[in-house]
């Protein structure tokens, strides 16, 4: 355990905490029996999440995906692999009844990172995010026992907000990789030299490309909230990303939607405190 890390803290708990911090923020406001199953679950969304990062050959990455695609089997018969992940995820889908074609649509999604290409257009993005992230929350409204219709409803529109919001944001970090996440028609449209970008010369053609992807997900935290009345509180953990993204775009726009401008990428003050306040007045 490093020296950073709290000892309190399950495995999971920390893998959370280090680098998906933003959700784990939002699992200090779920109730204590339900918090060890989120960080389980967003856990699992770490490790294959980043394999596209981690691996140099595509076929690396198509391995460890199809382990854990194997391991779904052992998973959900209560006899997971020895991995500390799978351990924590395992009883989590047997407390729960975790939807079994959720984890396999998030699996599926994660093998196409290991495609170089951009998504061609904004609709497909959408439809990466919603396979992704959305499906992710719809897993983490089962495991609070929130599964009305609008609850879902609000998990897929905010599912899609904060990927896309991340993906705006993560301009920077996937160039640093030689990686472009944004959609290819509309850097076509907007004359983005991807070699500028991937040699970070923070080319300005960028920024209109990310406003249209960032209105995208500013469309979805509307359609969110107009479902917020009808939503109960038991799902209002795994709906506070919408509280996060809210101030990220906000923050794009104030940068005239630079994503490396330096405020954008700053770990932001007062993320716990925007929380605590939606959660206790059961917004998101």
């Amino acid at each position: 355990m490093t020296a950073s890390s709290d000892p309190r803290l399950s495995y999971c708990g920390e893998q959370v905490r280090r680098f998906d911090h933003d959700r784990y923020l939002t699992c200090l406001f779920a109730p204590a029996a339900a918090r060890e199953d989120l960080f389980a679950l967003y856990a699992f969304n770490h490790e294959i999440a980043k394999v596209a990062e981690i691996v140099t050959e595509p076929m690396a990455g198509q391995i460890r995906i199809q382990w854990w695609r194997e391991g779904l089997d052992d998973l959900y018969a209560g006899e997971p692999r020895k991995h500390e992940v799978a351990e924590a995820l395992a009883g989590a889908v047997q407390r729960h009844g975790l939807t079994r074609q959720a984890f396999e649509r998030l699996l599926d999604a994660r093998e196409t990172d290991l495609d170089d290409d951009p998504p061609e257009t904004l609709d497909h993005l959408t439809r990466y995010a919603e396979e992704t992230s959305a499906t992710l929350v719809q897993l983490a409204l089962e495991v609070l026992g929130a599964h009305d219709d609008a609850s879902m409803r609000a998990g897929r529109h905010v599912g899609v907000a904060w990927a896309l919001t991340g993906i705006a944001r993560a301009v920077p970090f996937h160039a640093a990789q030689r990686r472009l996440m944004l959609p290819g028609n509309l850097t076509w449209q907007a004359g983005l030299d991807v070699h500028d970008l991937f040699e970070l010369r923070e080319p300005a053609e960028v920024q209109p490309v990310v406003r249209q992807v960032t209105e995208r997900a500013e469309d979805h935290l509307r359609e969110a909230e107009a479902l917020r009345r009808r939503v109960p509180r038991d799902a209002v953990p795994a709906l506070l990303p919408a509280t996060l993204a809210r101030r990220y775009l906000a923050l794009l726009k104030r940068h005239e939607h630079d994503p490396f401008a330096p405020e954008v990428q700053r770990p932001q003050p007062g993320r716990p405190m925007r929380l605590a306040w939606a959660a206790a007045r059961g917004r998101f």
